[in-house]
């Protein structure tokens, strides 16, 4: 009987105990059927006993989402900020489509088990209109793919370049929805190229060749002569080699009996004609620093650099079918002490009629300052303006002219029977002395520094001569 009294109060506990934890259940299971079940997290926040609105704060501060950049061909990438097109990221409505598909029976696995961990999308909007207009503007238009891509040969100022509008293609409307979705999935970033955005079109025997074309074309106009002209360096590269080729009446590439590329010999002597027309100084107008302080323009005379044309014509034909690569210095019919359009250098002598100056600097260095007597300006003497240069030197020589015979102890001609001499004759120097009682074009300088100048002055140095 007490063992039958025991069963039977057993059977009654655990029947109480077994009710219990079912309406423990079931009351919890009410419990979460108007919020999220026990142990929910979502997107790594804890949702369990909390409104949709105070879920939705949390996940949006989890994230801030900037905007999109736009990963193009090239390197180039396009950035899509969020202010720009209205973009608004949310959690709420996902959040309520994720509590209506909740069972409330099964909160008991996240209890148990890892059920209760979710990741969810947040519901973007932003105007597709202004998103539109801002692709647009970046050259991504919303249509497919274009089929007329060409292949043609185009002269520019670096030469004659391939343009190849088949490659690399972009089909717009697919980009276009690309975007779309990245942007609705939150996404910070997306590659048009890794997404096959791009395409090739097939090429056509036309542009197959056009395509052999240009080679010959690249091959041709690869030139690598460089004139060396002083200091500068003059590149005779494809942005001039170009020119070489030789065209018909039509402008179309004339092609020899083996198909090959004609030089055209008439540009290539041009171009010789163009750099002998800019670094020719003889007789060129030079800017020149005085030393009294000012700048003057000096034109004329007989100093500087004179390009042998017809050598260089020569040379070059034969330099560039040849496919040479070299700096080249030209060959000069009269050469300056220094090659360039700064011909005169540091080391020149300075003549200045309105000072009645004479100046020799040497290095940069100002050696010798002395007032000197130039041609007679009231008898239509005075001394030609110019650059020129001291072609010789003597010691003890007789000056003649129509109406005077003149010993001077140092001759120093710069042009012609222009020259710097010593006058014993007089005794006193710079002024305006020059206007009615000036030389017959020389430069008249007192003997002590006209000794001092012939001894440092060499052959070859320019004298600049100006008013």
């Amino acid at each position: 009987m007490k063992n039958s009294a025991l069963a039977k109060g057993c059977a009654i506990g655990f029947s109480i105990v077994a009710a219990s934890a079912i309406g423990f259940y079931l009351w919890l299971s009410h419990y979460y059927k108007d919020g999220f079940n026990y142990g929910t997290w979502i997107n790594g926040v804890y949702c369990t006993g909390k409104s949709i609105n105070e879920i939705n704060e949390e996940l949006l501060a989890e994230k801030e989402y900037g905007g999109l950049t736009v990963l193009k061909k090239d390197g180039e990438s396009l950035q899509i900020e969020a202010q720009d097109i209205s973009l608004t990221v949310s959690y709420t409505e996902p959040l309520k489509l994720y509590l209506d598909r909740q069972n409330p029976y099964l909160w008991v696995d996240n209890l148990i088990g890892s059920g209760g961990k979710k990741e969810l999308n947040p519901q973007v909007t932003f105007d597709k209109e202004v998103l539109e207009e801002k692709l647009e503007e970046a050259g991504i238009f919303n249509v497919p793919l274009r089929t007329d891509g060409k292949v043609l040969i185009r002269k520019t100022q670096e030469g004659y370049v391939l343009v190849n509008e088949r490659e690399g293609l972009l089909d717009g409307q697919k980009a276009y929805m690309l975007i779309e979705n990245a942007l609705e999935n939150g996404d910070t970033e997306v590659d048009l190229t890794e997404n096959g955005c791009y395409e090739d079109l097939p090429l056509t025997e036309e542009m197959e060749e056009t395509i052999a074309l240009f080679q010959k074309i690249s091959d041709f106009q690869d030139c690598r002569i460089v004139y060396q002209m002083g200091d500068d360096q003059v590149p005779v590269d494809a942005s001039r080699a170009c020119d070489f080729i030789k065209l018909d009446e039509n402008g179309d590439f004339v092609l020899d009996e083996q198909g090959n590329l004609c030089a055209d010999e008439e540009k290539i002597f041009a171009f010789v004609d163009w750099l002998s027309d800019t670094y020719d100084t003889v007789g060129a107008e030079r800017t020149f620093h005085a030393t009294r302080g000012d700048t003057v323009k000096v034109e004329g005379g007989i100093y500087g650099n004179l390009i042998d044309r017809e050598a260089e014509k020569e040379y070059l034909l034969d330099a560039f079918l040849q496919k040479k690569a070299e700096v080249h210095t030209p060959v000069y019919s009269q050469m300056a002490r220094k090659q360039g359009l700064d011909d005169i250098g540091d080391t020149y002598i300075e003549v200045d009629m309105t000072e009645q100056k004479l100046y020799y600097y040497e290095d940069g260095k100002l050696l010798i300052d002395t007032p000197v007597v130039t041609g007679n300006t009231s008898l239509r003497r005075g001394t030609p303006c110019g650059t020129n240069y001291v072609y010789a030197k003597q010691k003890n020589r007789t000056l003649r002219g129509t109406d005077y015979e003149s010993f001077v102890r140092y001759w120093i001609p710069v042009k012609g029977a222009i020259g710097i001499h010593d006058a014993s004759w007089r005794s006193e120097y710079g002024g305006e002395i020059y206007k009615k009682s000036g030389s017959h074009g020389c430069i008249n300088t007192p003997l002590d520094e006209v000794a001092k100048l012939y001894d440092l002055v060499e052959i070859g140095t320019p004298c600049v001569m100006f008013y």
